[in-house]
């Protein structure tokens, strides 16, 4: 992998129609029809739209890889209500010095706002629990709808080696390689529409693959599990994270099911309950299973089914040794401040319970488990 993040050497990705693709320039990517534009390193695969990859292919052509930027970062999702940035903002953010700085001029809003405190999150402290119940040991680990980058970061800090992120949104991806994950981190990401078409070839080995925080936006959730499934292989793993229950009040963002449902899609997986997901990250411990009652009763669920049954790595639980961590700043006067009225009704009552009204002083051995103490990037 080279420091710009283009995948590693031998790896073929395959275009929305599946058919294999090889680089016929420095900056794209082609099936021998259409020609594919590769921005920062970042292979961006969305189909159904043909003058935005063909504007973004001739602005590389013509030597101007910052128009070609500018394009791609002001694409959205179908889930996107807001506006889009306009274009000076969008010049501005090239420049950006922060993750901060660079959410607020790409004006993404509460998605700005759940990057940046994500570290913070009860569903960040349950990503961190179900992975470390059920951790990649030594396989690649592919990061569906991966975001900003947050658990590839986690992952490349702890030493994991063969990480791959793959996003609809070519602006996360964008933000994941600027900010979030360490310098030279051996992670190649692709912007893919994973409903029209998987980006990753079969694979001789097994996968650790995970998808956190997005399937319950998904129509094709069975088919979804299912190429999820294909693409771990024999001896692999899937995680699905914050599955939101549709039965909960708090639950019902999204298109989300029934807990008998989510674990109907995938037979054998040991599930959990959110809410002892979170708890068990903030008592630095791992996760217990759930069943019947309590699954019916939570929030949203996690399922994790592991072929090859690898051992818990209660280590992933933290940051990685030697990782510096800071204050959280949502204690920036000492008092909690969570950042908005939004964060805090979709996540306040129960980042309560890890996270004191008033920033205890000394903070305590258990400071960085509660994420009292955070190892935020560099450029946070």
């Amino acid at each position: 992998m080279t420091a710009v993040g283009i995948p590693v050497a031998g790896t073929r990705w395959r275009g929305p129609d599946g058919s294999g693709l090889r680089a016929d320039t420095a900056h794209s990517l082609t099936d021998g029809m259409r020609r594919w534009p590769v921005v920062e390193g970042i292979p961006w695969l969305r189909p159904g739209r043909e003058e935005l990859r063909a504007a973004t292919v001739a602005a590389l052509d013509a030597g101007d890889p910052h128009r070609a930027t500018m394009l791609l970062l002001a694409d959205t999702d179908d889930w996107w209500d807001g506006g889009r940035p306009a274009p000076r903002r969008l010049r501005a953010a090239l420049a950006a010095g922060s993750l901060t700085e660079a959410v607020d001029l790409l004006g993404l809003g509460r998605v700005g706002t759940y990057f940046r405190h994500r570290w913070s999150d009860p569903s960040w402290l349950a990503t961190l629990a179900l992975t470390a119940a059920h951790p990649p040991a030594g396989r690649a680990v592919v990061d569906l709808a991966c975001g900003a980058g947050h658990l590839l970061r986690h992952l490349a800090l702890h030493g994991h080696t063969d990480l791959t992120g793959v996003d609809v949104v070519f602006a996360k991806l964008w933000l994941a390689r600027r900010f979030v994950l360490p310098t030279g981190a051996p992670v190649a990401l692709v912007c893919a529409d994973l409903t029209a078409g998987w980006p990753l070839p079969p694979s001789s080995v097994p996968r650790h693959v995970a998808c956190h925080d997005a399937l319950y936006f998904l129509s094709d959730k069975a088919g979804f599990v299912a190429s999820a499934t294909a693409a771990a292989g024999p001896r692999g793993a899937v995680l699905l994270g914050h599955l939101h229950n549709a039965a909960h009040p708090a639950g019902r963002a999204g298109l989300p099911l029934r807990a008998h449902e989510w674990t109907a899609l995938l037979p054998g997986a040991t599930a959990y309950a959110e809410e002892e997901l979170t708890a068990a990250t903030a008592g630095g411990r791992l996760p217990v299973a759930a069943t019947g009652a309590a699954l019916a009763a939570t929030e949203a669920l996690g399922l994790a089914r592991d072929e090859a049954a690898a051992p818990a790595d209660p280590a992933l639980l933290t940051p990685a040794d030697g990782v510096p961590v800071r204050p959280n700043p949502l204690y920036p006067d000492g008092d909690r401040t969570w950042p908005d009225d939004r964060w805090a009704a979709e996540y306040g009552d129960r980042a309560a319970t890890y996270l004191p009204p008033r920033w205890p002083d000394p903070p305590g051995p258990d400071a960085v488990c509660r994420r009292l103490l955070l190892d935020l990037p560099e450029r946070w």
